[in-house]
């Protein structure tokens, strides 16, 4: 049986601390072996107590969680679950951090939330499970892409799931898109507001225009549609115009918006004329989806183990036979290219 998964908890609240650890306490595969209230005293108890993961605010004082978080993947990386508020500074800061190396994020609960830091104890286990502490992540710059005019793009659609390590990856594959990149829509499991800061952040590093879904926007070539974090799906529909739509439902797969809606939805709009791809990610939520989108006829990717921060959902998928090709993530987006592209002797 595998030893607790180790975890210092810092915050310069008590009271957040008390709640962080009294959650991660319930469970038994989880051990708070520390707490700390500002980096200077986590830095101390890092290095007395070497812990497997470190569960980090965003905003403390004297010296803020992400300067920390630098100095962490810089000297010592090692699996790191940033905590932040729910308002714009926050999730542009768990952006900023997720990008540095964080493994994964959770937001500070709301008044009166019945589950407070209800996927904390997973999101623990997994980072203490992963060998995220044995590479630091790049750093992302923009990169160049190929010009509109050597791209021909075709009629396809393309649908992306990503969990745990997906800010990252998702960076990754949509840079290496064109201007006239295919109708592309997203789901990647996030905090409701944090959507809306990504999908900004995204439009300013690449080159299509991205956005967070609406309902009913029309899938144009060129635009990215980035699925809202919260209560509702991204779905898409109408075969003779298609569009986004946000559905209300419960969560799948624990999930709301779910990976699986959108690849089935994708998969009895589309058929052989989409490509699903599924990023790093705990869980299994969207392997069914990409399997159906396989028997549709549509073309499919996972990203490979190696690559991954979390290889739970391409894993799966590879499993169920939903996975065509399997990637390491620096090919993905051209190959995401490569099967959308227009063939020579007319549009597919």
């Amino acid at each position: 049986m595998a030893a607790p998964a180790r975890v210092l908890v810092v915050d310069d609240s008590p009271t957040m601390r008390g709640l962080i650890t009294a959650v991660l306490s319930q469970d038994p595969d989880v051990s708070v072996i520390g707490q700390a209230g500002d980096a200077m005293e986590a830095r101390a108890a890092i290095k007395q107590l070497n812990p497997d993961v470190v569960t980090l605010d965003i905003e403390m004082p004297n010296m803020n969680g992400l300067e920390f978080l630098e100095k962490i993947m810089k000297l010592r990386p090692m699996p790191v679950i940033m905590v932040s508020t729910m308002t714009h500074r926050g999730a542009e800061a768990t952006l900023a951090a997720l990008e540095i190396g964080a493994f994964d994020c959770v937001a500070k609960p709301q008044p009166g939330e019945p589950r407070p830091f209800g996927e904390l104890a997973e999101k623990v286990k997994a980072a203490a499970r992963s060998q995220h502490r044995h590479h630091s992540a790049p750093h992302v710059q923009p990169v160049a892409t190929a010009p509109a005019a050597d791209f021909r793009v075709g009629r396809k659609i393309v649908a992306i799931g990503s969990s745990t390590g997906g800010v990252e990856a998702l960076i990754a594959v949509l840079q290496k898109f064109p201007r006239n990149c295919p109708p592309t829509v997203i789901t990647q499991h996030m905090p409701p507001t944090f959507t809306k800061s990504f999908a900004e952040r995204l439009n300013r590093l690449c080159a299509p225009v991205v956005e967070e879904a609406t309902d009913g926007a029309r899938l144009e070539i060129g635009k990215i549609y980035l699925a809202p974090g919260g209560e509702r799906h991204l779905q898409v529909s109408n075969a003779s115009a298609p569009c986004c739509r946000l559905v209300e439902r419960a969560p799948v797969n624990g999930h709301r918006p779910s990976v699986d809606v959108l690849f089935d939805s994708v998969a009895e709009l589309a058929g052989r004329n989409a490509v699903g791809v599924i990023l790093t990610g705990m869980g299994r939520d969207g392997a069914s989806g990409l399997l159906k989108m396989r028997h549709a006829g549509a073309r499919t990717i996972g990203q490979n183990e190696k690559t991954c921060v979390v290889y739970g959902m391409p894993r799966v998928a590879h499993e169920l036979g939903a996975v065509e090709h399997q990637l390491p993530l620096t090919s993905i987006g051209e190959e995401i290219l490569k099967l959308t592209a227009a063939r020579k002797e007319g549009i597919e």
